[in-house]
């Protein structure tokens, strides 16, 4: 079984998610999207592989707005399409966050800004616990999408959908890949600055994080093994 995570930026690394692929014995391929190098000039040009190439598809997160077609429509509009087609060949995808969005927007639903700002572990309302436990889960987005016809709701709170299912896919708004690292890793690249603006301590905020953090992955662990199991349907290969 082959798995292939869309990556968007260099400081988004796919984290619990890839690990437990790894351990239930998936071959794992990682393509980034927006380099190091074009952080900052983000419109870039990408070539999306056969998505028939995979037996499952995790887009990521972003810094970026899954809406602005103008500061990265060269890929994101590419993209966009390239999902719509591996959602029409019942190819199963896990949308993380932005990627979420991208299958909102490729189902035809639209992606806008959200009230406010989500950031940091946040408890949901779950219809269903045992494939999308309550939380918290970490969140860091500005975004929402609206639920897009042929969907199922899955989760949510006061401010956003939190999780939808169509088909052998399904969308969160939160990170289940999250870990301390990649959390220093944001803050490092401009994180820092927007939790303050929230009003919140990033310090505090890791700190939370790293003691959270091996409970969280036992949460990401349920929420994988019910989606391949429940969802996508895949029979999980063994080593």
């Amino acid at each position: 079984m082959r798995a292939l995570f869309v990556m968007h930026d260099h400081v988004s690394p796919t984290g619990f998610v890839s690990d437990h692929l790894r351990r239930r014995g998936f071959d794992v391929d990682e393509i980034l999207v927006v380099s190091e190098d074009n952080f900052h000039t983000p419109n870039v040009a990408f070539q999306f592989p056969d998505p028939e190439q995979y037996d499952l598809i995790v887009p990521m997160g972003a810094p970026w707005g899954a809406w602005d077609d103008a500061c990265i429509g060269h890929w994101l509009l590419p993209e966009i399409a390239w999902i719509r087609c591996a959602l029409a060949r019942d190819i199963p995808i896990l949308g993380i966050c932005f990627g979420g969005q991208l299958i909102a927007r490729a189902l035809g639903g639209r992606v806008a800004r959200a009230p406010k700002p989500q950031i940091g572990w946040t408890a949901i309302h779950s219809d269903d616990t045992s494939l999308v436990p309550a939380g918290p889960w970490f969140q860091f987005h500005y975004d929402r999408w609206e639920l897009p016809d042929g969907a199922q709701e899955i989760a949510r709170d006061s401010v956003a959908s939190q999780a939808f299912r169509y088909r052998r896919s399904l969308a969160v708004q939160f990170h289940p890949e999250l870990t301390t690292a990649t959390l220093q890793g944001w803050l490092l690249e401009g994180g820092r600055q927007q939790v303050v603006d929230d009003g919140q301590d990033p310090d505090a905020l890791l700190a939370h994080t790293r003691a959270e953090e091996s409970v969280a992955q036992q949460r990401t662990i349920a929420l994988l093994d019910a989606f391949l199991t429940r969802v996508a349907r895949l029979p999980l290969p063994t080593r």
